[in-house]
């Protein structure tokens, strides 16, 4: 059985601990963000490592995820196809509105992991204050109310993205069984519940996830300040520190952030920790044509070494197959 996305017993126990949580991080120092980096890095690692002994993607084997990793035989797997006639409306994912009070992100580090584009923000404090000669302390980008559990906050840590080798599929989320060329997903993490991204893992009110739909079209101008830079990771391992400022906020199709749909999943990565919060915006993003083409352009494989025999080496279709939805309830913010 899954839980249910927002439960009393869940509000009670996020009222209580929330308080108890929210003091005892404003007595620990913060996480500097090299350490925040370095846990977002191993965990990438570790959902990634080469577990296949022919090196080939991960996205060759989705069938096989289950054998290493036991939650990915789970009920509450993510992705779904939402069929749009079946979700709920619910007020409640309005009461308090979805907010995403998102900062201006002056440094981010770019990886081509071999299954995907990572990119993890970086925020660093903005100077010291007057007269004090103490440094305030860094911003962050939060997410709170629509579905997410009562008094938490859910900071940034990292984007990536999931594209196909044609149009025709990518999205790791179907609407009514189509497919979109694009998905992009924004990962947030509870840090008033849990002390680190990796902590959070498959943890009650640990993690939630917004997906954006991405579909060919005109250029987005926002993205280009990253997809400028997608040739210079172009092989499996590659990183670049991207020192061109970037607001988050331009990956939202909507800054009043309505009409999205919710439900309770997973990471759809290994190892697939479950319970964790999806948002789903209705409507897609738009990027070029060119810009889809960078994407697929990137390689799954080292400079300097050779795809696998039965594998062009192109990063594409770096999607897993949907999985049922179970006894679960997708519900919508609109009617």
């Amino acid at each position: 059985m899954c839980p249910s996305s927002a439960t009393n017993m869940s509000a009670r126990r996020c009222q209580i601990y929330g308080k108890i949580h929210k003091r005892r991080l404003q007595s620990r120092p913060a996480m500097s963000t090299v350490m925040r980096l370095s846990v977002i890095k191993n965990i990438c690692n570790r959902r990634f490592r080469d577990f296949l002994p022919d090196g080939k993607t991960a996205y060759k084997c989705t069938a096989e995820w289950g054998l290493h990793f036991p939650e990915a035989r789970g009920d509450c797997q993510s992705p779904i196809n939402i069929n749009s006639r079946q979700s709920v409306y619910d007020s409640a994912l309005n009461q308090p509105s979805l907010n995403a009070d998102y900062a201006l992100c002056r440094e981010c580090e770019m990886i081509n992991t071999g299954n995907t584009v990572q990119i993890s923000v970086k925020y660093k404090p903005d100077g010291v204050m007057a007269g004090l000669g103490k440094s305030e302390p860094p911003p962050r980008s939060v997410l709170t109310g629509g579905p997410l559990a009562p008094d938490s906050a859910y900071e940034l840590a990292e984007f990536t993205f999931h594209w196909g080798r044609e149009d025709d599929r990518g999205s790791e989320h179907t609407v009514n069984g189509k497919a979109y060329p694009m998905e992009l997903h924004l990962i947030h993490w509870n840090s008033r519940l849990y002390d680190t991204v990796e902590e959070a893992m498959g943890r009650d009110d640990g993690i939630a996830i917004i997906a954006l739909f991405i579909q060919v079209g005109r250029e987005h101008v926002g993205l280009r300040t990253l997809t400028d830079y997608l040739e210079t990771v172009q092989c499996k391992g590659k990183s670049l520190s991207v020192t061109t400022p970037f607001h988050p906020i331009c990956l939202l199709p909507d800054p009043m952030l309505r009409d999205f749909w919710s439900y309770k999943g997973s990471l759809t990565t290994p190892p697939c920790n479950e319970k964790v919060t999806w948002i789903l915006f209705r409507y897609p993003l738009t990027i070029s044509h060119t810009q889809m083409e960078e994407f697929r352009r990137l390689k799954n494989y080292p400079k300097g070494a050779h795809p696998a025999a039965d594998d062009d080496g192109f990063l594409v279709d770096n999607f897993r197959p949907t999985q049922p939805l179970n006894d679960r309830v997708v519900r919508a913010s609109f009617q």
